[in-house]
C-alpha cells in the first residue's frame, strides 16, 4: 500500500471471485458487496451471485474498516433456468427504499466471443428487488422481452458495478451492448455503452442512445457545476489505449463523447473501471459541485497498481490528477462507494500473483488521495 492509514480486507477469498459490485445506504450505515462464484476464471463457469453486508468501523483515528458478515448465496432467484447469472449492478431507489439488484443471465457455458462472433445473443436482462436490504429478494424479472432494441444485439451486458439514481428520481443502469455495423464491410460486432433508465421509480424501463465512440464496460455518476446544473458523466472501457468519457445533458439519453480524452489510460486489451461523484471538498467552492473519484489500474501493459485519481472538473478529460497506488501488484476489477464526509470505500480484484486471487475492501478520505498524490 502507497499510504499505511489505509488498510484493506479480505472479502471474498478462497475459490474464484470475480466482478466486484458495491452499494452503500446512508441511513442505516449498510454495506452491501456482491461478486460472482465461479469455477474457474473463465466467465463461462460462473455459478451463482454472492454478497456480503459490511459495517464500517473505526479501526483507529483517522483510520476506517468494514466488518463484513458471513457469505450469502443471492437466493436461486437470481438466475433462471439453465442460465448463469453475471455481472451484478445494484441500483437504490430512495422514495420506496427498494433496492434494484441488476444482472444478466447468459445460457449455459455460452462465451461472450462465441456471440459476438455468430451475432448471435445469449443474453438476457434481469433484475431482483429487495425492501430489507438484501435480507429478503423478489423474484427475477426478466426485461429483455419488453425491451424491442435488444434483438438486435450480438449480445450485452450491464455495467458491472453501481447504478445511480439521480437528484431528480431517475434510476440509471449503465449498459453495454454489441451491435453489427452496416458501414463495416466484416459486418464484425463492436461495443457501445449507454443507460437503461426508469423515470417511474422502476415500474417500466428505457434505452437510451449509444455512444458514438466504441466502449464497453461502463460505470456513471450525476455530476453538478456551480450552478447547480445537473449532467451525467460516462467512464468506460475501450480498445484505443485511453479511456472513452462522455457527458450526457439530458439524464442519460445520449452522450455526447468528450474530446481530447487522453489523461485516464486503458490496459492492454481493457479492464473495467469505477466512477463516483462527492461534494466538492473546497470550503470557497461556489454551489453545491460536485467532483469526480475513479479507481482503475494504473499501468498501460497489464493489470496491476490500482490508481485512484480525482477530477475537480468532470467535464474536462485532461483536468485528471495523477493517481495514488492504493493496491501496488495484481489489481483488476474495482467498484468504489462515497460514504460521505470525505470519505469512500472500494471494493477490488487483487492478489499476489494474479488479480483474482480475492476480492479485498479498503476504506480512505480524501485526505488521503491528496497526500497520496502529493497535493
Amino acid at each position: 500500500m502507497a499510504n499505511t492509514q489505509t488498510k484493506t480486507v479480505d472479502v471474498f477469498k478462497s475459490v474464484v471471485y470475480r466482478i466486484p459490485a458495491l452499494f452503500y445506504e446512508t441511513e442505516s450505515n449498510t454495506l452491501l458487496a456482491f461478486a460472482e462464484q465461479r469455477e474457474t476464471e473463465a466467465n463461462c463457469t460462473a455459478k451463482e451471485l454472492v454478497m456480503r453486508r459490511g459495517t464500517l468501523k473505526d479501526e483507529s483515528p483517522g483510520v476506517k474498516t468494514i466488518e463484513w458478515s458471513e457469505l450469502k448465496t443471492v437466493v436461486e432467484k437470481a438466475k433462471l433456468d439453465n442460465y448463469r447469472p453475471l455481472n451484478p449492478c445494484p441500483v437504490f431507489e430512495k422514495n420506496t427504499k427498494t433496492l434494484f439488484l441488476f444482472f444478466i443471465c447468459v445460457e449455459d457455458r455460452v462465451e461472450e466471443q462465441w456471440q459476438i462472433k455468430n451475432r448471435t445473443n445469449k443474453a438476457r436482462l434481469c433484475y431482483i428487488t429487495s425492501e430489507d436490504l438484501g435480507q429478503n429478494w423478489s423474484e427475477v424479472t426478466d426485461l429483455t422481452y419488453t425491451l424491442g432494441e435488444i434483438k438486435n444485439w450480438a449480445t450485452f451486458a450491464v455495467g458491472p458495478g453501481h447504478g445511480l439514481q439521480m437528484k431528480k428520481g431517475r434510476l440509471i443502469v449503465p449498459v453495454y451492448a454489441y451491435v453489427c455495423s452496416s458501414s463495416s464491410k466484416s459486418n464484425e460486432a463492436t461495443s457501445y455503452a449507454f443507460a437503461l433508465y426508469s423515470d417511474d421509480r422502476g415500474s417500466t424501463w428505457k434505452l437510451g442512445q449509444m455512444l458514438q465512440t466504441q466502449s464497453g464496460e461502463c460505470q456513471m455518476a450525476e455530476i453538478f457545476d456551480g450552478d447547480s446544473k445537473s449532467s451525467i458523466y460516462c467512464n468506460a472501457r475501450s480498445r484505443g489505449g485511453w479511456r472513452v468519457e462522455a457527458v450526457s445533458e439530458n439524464g442519460g439519453a445520449d452522450f455526447p463523447t468528450l474530446s481530447n480524452a487522453t489523461k485516464l489510460v486503458e490496459t492492454d486489451s481493457g479492464c473495467q473501471g469505477s466512477v463516483v461523484s462527492f461534494p466538492a471538498q473546497d470550503e470557497g467552492a461556489e454551489g453545491d459541485p460536485k467532483w469526480l473519484l475513479y479507481t482503475h489500474p494504473s499501468n498501460k501493459s497489464k493489470r496491476t497498481d490500482l490508481g485512484v485519481y480525482v477530477s475537480k472538473s468532470p467535464k474536462d478529460p485532461s483536468k485528471w490528477s495523477k493517481p495514488w497506488i492504493i493496491n501496488s501488484g495484481p489489481s483488476g476489477y474495482s467498484d468504489l462507494a462515497y460514504i460521505g464526509n470525505g470519505w469512500f470505500a472500494c471494493l477490488m480484484e487483487c492478489g499476489v500473483k494474479k488479480e483474482t486471487e480475492q476480492i479485498a475492501s479498503v476504506v480512505f478520505s480524501y485526505k488521503d488521495i491528496k497526500s497520496g498524490i502529493g497535493q
